[in-house]
């Protein structure tokens, strides 16, 4: 369905972002990462509490590629 849109500031967008209005034929990333963490690494919040007797990360990935990007333009 068409949209009218008025005017829209952007100020900052990052590497990868996607900034879209109204109708959009195709979103497709530019970047991609891998991330490796331990247990309870990305926990935020007030009187948190975490409690790991053992932690150990796999970081083994027998695959070569796991998203490409060879054809985003």
């Amino acid at each position: 369905m068409p949209a009218i849109v008025g005017v829209a500031q952007v100020i900052t967008l990052g590497n990868s972002s996607t900034f879209h209005i109204g109708d959009v034929y195709k979103i497709m990333p530019f970047s991609s990462a891998k991330t490796f963490s331990g247990a309870g690494s990305f926990n935020t919040g007030e009187q948190l509490t975490v409690r790991n007797q053992l932690s150990s990360t796999n970081t083994y990935d027998p695959d070569i590629v796991d998203q490409s990007n060879l054809l985003n333009m």
